[in-house]
């Protein structure tokens, strides 16, 4: 099995890649096998062919599982999130069971997940069994909020990954 954490974070190392290691974990039981901090991947981003941005792509493509996480930057998405998942091809990631995970300052924007990440990563072919998650970013770390979403999650995730394997 391959898990990989994306994160749609401007500050390197924030806590929205560690919450979303934190749920690839309690989500599979193991951390992530790779985890791209999009912001890593600079300038090539602006761009096509850039040869970081086509590897970790492709490791987002070849992934059994998939959080894809972002601060809540109005209320949506960040840019930089955006920029690595348009270097992605409709329908490229059929067969990945992708979470859409947002961390943010208030619970005013709770269901961004699923109304303006989750579609996306539909749009390019994932498969998204659950609801989104929404983490406070001062208490993501928070067990309650966590374990709450995980009671109904952590079946559907594993009942689609069953599916998608040959």
């Amino acid at each position: 099995m391959s898990t990989i954490a994306v994160v749609g974070n401007p500050k390197p190392r924030s806590r929205t890649r560690s919450a979303a290691e934190l749920v690839v974990e309690r989500l599979t039981g193991a951390p992530p096998d790779r985890v791209v901090d999009v912001i890593d991947l600079g300038a090539g981003l602006l761009g096509w062919g850039d040869p970081a941005v086509a590897d970790a792509v492709t490791a987002l493509r070849e992934a059994e599982v998939a959080v894809v996480a972002s601060p809540t930057y109005k209320a949506t998405y960040t840019g930089l999130l955006k920029l690595f998942l348009d270097q992605v091809g409709t329908g490229d990631l059929a067969g990945v069971v992708a979470v859409p995970l947002l961390l943010g300052g208030g619970p005013g924007h709770a269901l961004a997940p699923d109304l303006l990440l989750k579609p996306v990563l539909v749009e390019l072919g994932a498969t998204t069994p659950t609801r989104g998650l929404y983490l406070l970013d001062k208490a993501w770390d928070s067990p309650g909020p966590l374990d709450e979403w995980l009671v109904a999650a952590g079946p559907q995730v594993a009942a689609a990954r069953t599916a998608h394997r040959p």
